[in-house]
């Protein structure tokens, strides 16, 4: 999450099914992937889409997201 263009990297996993590890994630997660994690999708027509960084993209089910972090017992909100 320090990388520049991490939010493009994510969006184009989102858009094309890969997965995305992210590292080194720290007590606190940053809010744009909020709608990632609580799988807020939705479907217009045929397609899922999601409301990622502030623009709609369309949802691959193949999209896998995964969190890492060095904290030894990590406690996140539920939101």
């Amino acid at each position: 999450m320090t990388q520049k263009n991490w939010i493009k990297v994510v969006e184009g996993a989102i858009i094309n099914g890969r997965s995305v590890i992210i590292e080194n994630i720290g007590q606190d997660i940053d809010a744009t992937l909020d709608p990632v994690l609580s799988r807020a999708i939705y479907k217009k027509g045929r397609c899922l889409y999601l409301k990622f960084a502030g623009e709609e993209v369309e949802y691959d089910m193949a999209f896998q997201l995964y969190l890492q972090t060095k904290l030894s017992n990590p406690h996140y909100k539920p939101e």
